[in-house]
């Protein structure tokens, strides 16, 4: 039997029975406090613009380049939310540059494509990037938190096996410990396309570049 090939839109995450992990990235600063205090509500920590999560770690590593990027992506946090407050937050979204929608929603969604284990490559399939607005950034801060973990060293790690020459398939079991995360709600899965195909109209332009 032909393998399956990995579904154009798929939400992949580390999660377990009663949480899912998303990733963002800090300055040491405020990483450092929101550990301390476990909570976001910490100095130069601000909801003005949106604040973007992402569970797939391989994006995380290649948006913030293994935390070696710049000051301000310095620090990689592993946030812990409930699978009902995740799918929550994707029910106030729309798709980014989206000619499906008119309203402009609190929640945005982006699909970029996914990177192999190194971050170097683009691979077929995207990964899902979500935005959470003002309107509901301040209740995720608040209420829908459940832990936060500094997992930066194991980012360097990572950096300096890529940088080593380790084969993508070792990448991939040492550091990447997702499965594939199902939305069972169709109206969710309506929201952030979750089942379109390659090709589909209003797939916007990558931001990865």
């Amino acid at each position: 039997m032909a393998r399956q090939e990995t579904p154009y839109h798929q939400i992949r995450a580390l999660y377990d029975d009663d949480s899912i992990t998303v990733y963002q990235a800090y300055n040491s600063q405020i990483a450092e406090e929101a550990v301390r205090q476990q909570s976001l509500r910490v100095p130069g920590w601000s909801c003005e613009r949106m604040t973007w999560i992402k569970p797939s770690w391989t994006w995380m590593m290649y948006r913030s380049g293994f935390s070696y990027k710049d000051a301000n992506q310095s620090h990689i946090l592993a946030i812990r939310m409930t699978h009902e407050n995740f799918e929550s937050i994707l029910a106030q979204s729309s798709i980014s540059h989206s000619n499906f929608t008119g309203q402009k929603a609190p929640v945005r969604v982006q699909w970029d494509p996914e990177r192999t284990p190194s971050t170097r490559g683009k691979l077929p399939y995207r990964s899902i990037q979500i935005g959470i607005g003002r309107s509901v950034a301040e209740k995720w801060a608040d209420e829908m938190i459940l832990s936060i973990e500094d997992v930066t060293e194991t980012a360097r790690r990572m950096h300096q096996d890529v940088e080593a020459g380790m084969a993508p398939e070792e990448l991939a079991k040492m550091y990447i410990h997702e499965r594939v995360y199902e939305i069972k709600n169709e109206e969710v899965r309506r929201i952030i396309r979750l089942d379109a195909v390659a090709g589909d109209a209003g797939e916007g332009p990558s931001t990865d570049a």
